[in-house]
């Protein structure tokens, strides 16, 4: 016998929707006779007819046929819509999304092996008694499959916050036991702090504001005097910048007024005198060692 690759469960309910569709199927082929049928014998009932007749007469008979097709066809889609719909409502309830693959519905192999998985299930020879046929509803399964490992699933989630309440309860009286140890110890600061204030009484609110007053007293002087130094300072930078310039140009004055006066000097009547002298005093002293050097003995 074909199988579908499905779990019994799941095989009768498609046995179940094939008994349906089959029915359906009958049904409609059944109309169709019959249309068939009233055309023998509403219109058919003389020997001859002609061209435009029976024109006429397969015009009316494919009209009929066409709605009851056409009827069928949107019928069998619309219950196949709602078929998806119980089942696609079913997975939710369960937090499934399913997919569907189109493609699938046009693949021959697949059709030929649901063709031979109806005739192996419907011939008269193997036909089943009727299981199941009339369901109100579809609910969700109580046991294996999907709701097997769902309850595994919750039943981890229940141990894994049942672990994470412990933890955070441990946390809790870690928390309590730091809170508390923190106000000892802010009691305990509070209390040196008192003592350290028995023994510092003397200091006084007054004395403090004359601390600060001095510190900024002290602190405005400094400043000012840092501003007086800075403007000195620039001043003497002035001042000595204007002094080197001036001792440039005296020495320049200076250096043009001695050769000045030397070139005058040089010009004068007694410089040349003066010249003349010294020229003279020294041809005499080159003469004089001349004449020593004749009457000094040789070594």
């Amino acid at each position: 016998m074909a199988e579908l690759g499905l779990n019994e469960h799941h095989q009768n309910e498609v046995i179940n929707y094939m008994r349906f569709a089959r029915s359906k199927r009958g049904l409609r082929l059944k109309t169709v006779d019959s249309c068939f049928q009233d055309l023998k014998e509403s219109r058919l009932v003389e020997e001859t007819f002609t061209v435009d007749e029976v024109s006429e007469v397969l015009s009316g008979l494919q009209a009929v046929v066409y709605s009851e097709v056409e009827s069928e066809l949107i019928n069998t889609a619309h219950t196949n819509v709602l078929l998806l719909r119980q089942l696609f409502s079913q997975a939710e309830k369960w937090y499934l999304k399913l997919q569907t693959d189109i493609s699938e519905l046009e693949n021959r192999e697949l059709l030929e092996q649901v063709a031979e998985f109806e005739k192996a299930e419907f011939t008269s020879s193997n036909k089943k008694p009727i299981v199941e046929t009339m369901k109100p509803k579809l609910a969700p399964l109580n046991e294996g499959g999907s709701t097997e490992l769902l309850n595994k699933e919750i039943s981890r989630l229940q141990e894994e916050n049942e672990k994470l309440k412990s933890r955070l309860k441990t946390i809790e009286m870690q928390a309590t036991h730091a809170l508390d140890e923190k106000s000892r110890l802010e009691r305990a600061l509070q209390d040196l702090q008192l003592d350290q204030g028995n023994q510092k009484d003397f200091i006084k609110a007054q004395d403090l504001n004359d601390l600060e007053n001095t510190v900024a007293a002290l602190k405005s002087e400094f400043q000012k005097t840092l501003n007086d130094k800075t403007e000195n300072q620039k001043s003497l930078e002035e001042n000595l910048a204007t002094a080197k310039h001036d001792l440039l140009r005296v020495q320049e004055q200076l250096s043009m007024a001695e050769k000045e006066l030397e070139k005058k000097f040089q010009q004068t009547t007694a410089y040349r005198n003066m010249k003349e002298i010294l020229t003279k005093k020294n041809e005499q002293i080159k003469d004089l060692r001349r004449r020593l050097a004749k009457y000094e003995p040789e070594d």
